[in-house]
């Protein structure tokens, strides 16, 4: 059949428009974002955080929505992992200025033993006020690090009784709606989480 050329022209007009309105789509669709951390984006772990603060209150992953929250696994007598990563936390939070108080460091203590409500307070509070130290029974502790992918382990000392805790070194970084979204390798610098905090704040 031979359409007439009236019939022909709108039908151009109707395949030009609807080829604008697709590259429109295209053009409002927004770009993946290159994370600086390792994108653990709708992981089947991490998701699960019931534990006790430094004050004795009852704590879980929902009691961060609304801000970028960055959960760490250590020890209060770790030596050298565990003071820089939180001091980087610290310095991420100044960075962000205004937006500081949108980023929540979160402590979880992985040797109950030594770690009291008031050592734990003190330790994390040396870094920032708004940190929160996090702990429980040697059970439950096991729990959360089986939820989170965390090893840990105790390591005896060169005299009785004393030992340190090998543990993972990763940070979980949660968006604000309280969902897991990267892993940040230890010794990334405050710089690269500082671009990825920004980003997750920026709604990626």
């Amino acid at each position: 059949m031979q359409l007439n050329p009236t019939r022909r022209s709108t039908l151009h007009l109707a395949a030009m428009a609807l080829a604008i309105g697709l590259t429109g789509l295209a053009g409002c669709t927004k770009k993946p974002v290159a994370f600086q951390g390792i994108d653990i984006t709708g992981a089947d772990y991490a998701r699960q955080l019931n534990l006790t603060d430094a004050d004795g209150k009852a704590r879980t992953l929902a009691d961060f929505k609304g801000k970028v929250a960055v959960v760490f696994f250590g020890y209060t007598q770790c030596p050298d992992v565990c003071p820089t990563t939180l001091a980087e936390i610290a310095a991420v939070k100044k960075q962000l200025g205004a937006d500081g108080d949108k980023l929540v460091g979160v402590f979880v203590s992985v040797d109950p033993e030594r770690d009291t409500a008031p050592v734990l307070k003190a330790y994390v509070e040396s870094f920032g006020k708004d940190f929160v130290a996090l702990r429980g029974s040697v059970e439950e502790i096991k729990a959360v690090a089986r939820e989170f992918k965390v090893f840990y382990a105790k390591v005896p000392g060169t005299t009785d009784g004393s030992y340190t805790m090998d543990h993972t070194a990763n940070s979980y970084v949660f968006d604000p709606q309280g969902r897991v979204r990267l892993a940040e390798r230890y010794g990334s610098g405050p710089d690269a989480l500082a671009k990825d905090v920004r980003a997750l704040l920026d709604g990626a």
